[in-house]
């Protein structure tokens, strides 16, 4: 998805094209547009599907293939799992030297039976096609050596992880001012007493939504000054939310869903508290985005998220699937003034120092330059 491109590695592109010719691929739409205009690169449309679509896929490779003959890159780099596959097998294919693949987290974890074994497959094909994987977290490093995905000699931990690292004077608590904040909190029916506990991302079953939902509504009971912000869309094809779930964000006054955002800072800003409860994660953005507003947070005891937060120093980790650890998690925030501040105060330094941009764009180009220079 082009929007893959525009929010995963926002400004990387821009950045490599000071030191090379950079194209971007992706399915077309406004958006790969946009993010051709935005980061000043070339962009080309290839239809790629985000389910297991076999026949699409091979049109997608064949695409690709005839793409990377003409075009002759000396490096693709893949992100995602669909890119992945089809990306590493097309380069490899088109005779491509260098072949990169990111991995930002695995869908098959949560995945059983007959189609888990053909994810793996899938998997293990795209690491085999590919010359280096990076995954982007070290807890994902140790899941594909457990599962034996990949040799230990072909991955790769970039930096201290993430695949695209934090812009630190973007994501600024500094950007906005109590005036704009106060504004958007009336808009939205927030009081200025109230707590409020955000979530950021695709309002899914397997980032935790239902277990949050049903943590919240217990909150709720006894607790009158207190808000959830939902900041992302729903997917109802891919993987729905319980019908409870839905009905309780729809009554809820307590519930605020705003829909998908393309700058979610203003909605960090209100906030007091990240609630991140996934499944599954690589390194995920909002984790440090959150951080890097002076937010604290609750996070699912998942790859990336443990290693981006120290529990009880810049937040609180709980187990994954568990509602009533989450509840308890959110009562403490809720109650305990002074353990909020001093997570809240430790929580901007924490992500500054180990997750800045440039550190993660700079180990990237010297990873480049590096597998160059030993062609």
């Amino acid at each position: 998805m082009p929007m893959s491109l525009d929010k995963l590695i926002e400004g990387q592109l821009a950045f490599m094209q000071s030191h090379y010719e950079v194209i971007a691929i992706s399915s077309g739409g406004i958006t790969l547009d946009a993010v051709g205009a935005k980061e000043s690169v070339r962009v080309i449309p290839i239809e790629m599907s985000r389910k297991i679509t076999p026949f699409k896929d091979v049109w997608a490779l064949w695409e690709l293939y005839k793409l990377f003959k003409k075009e002759r890159p000396f490096i693709v780099h893949s992100h995602t799992p669909k890119a992945g596959i089809v990306g590493m097998l097309a380069a490899k294919a088109a005779g491509v030297p260098i072949r990169l693949h990111t991995v930002a987290g695995l869908p098959l974890m949560e995945t059983r039976g007959a189609k888990r074994k053909v994810l793996n497959i899938v998997e293990k094909m795209t690491y085999a096609c590919a010359t280096m994987v990076y995954p982007n977290s070290f807890g994902l490093r140790d899941v594909i050596l457990k599962n034996n995905f990949a040799n230990k000699k072909n991955l790769k931990v970039l930096a201290n992880g993430s695949s695209n690292g934090i812009d630190i004077n973007c994501f600024s608590p500094s950007q906005f001012s109590n005036d704009v904040n106060s504004k958007l909190k009336k808009d939205l029916n927030i009081s200025k007493n109230d707590i409020v506990f955000i979530f950021v991302g695709r309002l899914v079953s397997d980032k935790g939504i239902n277990e949050l939902v049903k943590a919240f509504k217990q909150l709720v009971i006894n607790k009158n000054l207190v808000k959830l912000l939902l900041v992302g869309s729903l997917e109802s094809d891919l993987d729905p939310l319980l019908p409870k779930t839905l009905n309780e964000i729809i009554n809820s006054k307590h519930i605020i869903s705003v829909g998908y955002q393309s700058d979610v800072r203003p909605y960090f800003a209100i906030s007091n508290v990240l609630v991140f409860p996934s499944y599954r994660e690589g390194f995920p953005n909002v984790v440090m985005q959150a951080g890097s507003m002076g937010l604290p947070s609750i996070v699912s005891d998942i790859n990336g998220c443990n290693e981006i937060i120290i529990h009880n120093e810049n937040g609180i980790i709980v187990p994954s699937k568990d509602s009533i650890s989450l509840l308890n998690a959110m009562q403490k925030m809720f109650r305990d003034d002074e353990l909020r501040f001093k997570l809240r105060d430790n929580s901007r330094s924490m992500i500054t120092s180990r997750y800045e941009q440039k550190l993660v764009w700079e180990a990237l180009l010297d990873e480049y330059n590096n597998q160059i220079a030993n062609v």
